[in-house]
């Protein structure tokens, strides 16, 4: 099961990339960032399948989602100094709570 966790944290990174590629091609004028952008989502997408041969999609793609929105929060505001207020925390941090709700408690995970 660790083996498909890992995948599924590569398909996580290569979605980051991809999502953080698409701020940097604006609006896809620049052709590296573009062609990252189709790279690391067609990473993100093929990696992401391979867990569905074992896990639930929705297991799958709560935790893809929510740990892609945890990381482009963090890398927005490293790279591209997007701030976040108060409530868009609180909102992260439930994000946080529900991954780990269900991958602690939740027999669907698949562990």
């Amino acid at each position: 099961m660790a083996k498909i966790y890992f995948i599924l944290l590569l398909a996580v990174i290569a979605e980051t990339i991809g999502t953080t590629a698409l701020q940097a091609s604006h609006q896809f004028t620049r052709f590296w960032p573009s062609v990252t952008v189709v790279v690391g989502y067609g990473l993100a997408f093929y990696l992401m399948s391979l867990t569905l041969k074992v896990m639930p999609v929705g297991i799958v793609y709560a935790i893809w989602s929510g740990l892609g929105i945890l990381l482009i929060a963090l890398i927005g505001f490293v790279a591209f100094g997007q701030r976040l207020d108060w409530p868009a925390l609180l909102g992260l941090a439930l994000i946080i709570a529900g991954i780990l709700v269900i991958h602690l408690f939740s027999a669907s995970a698949g562990h």
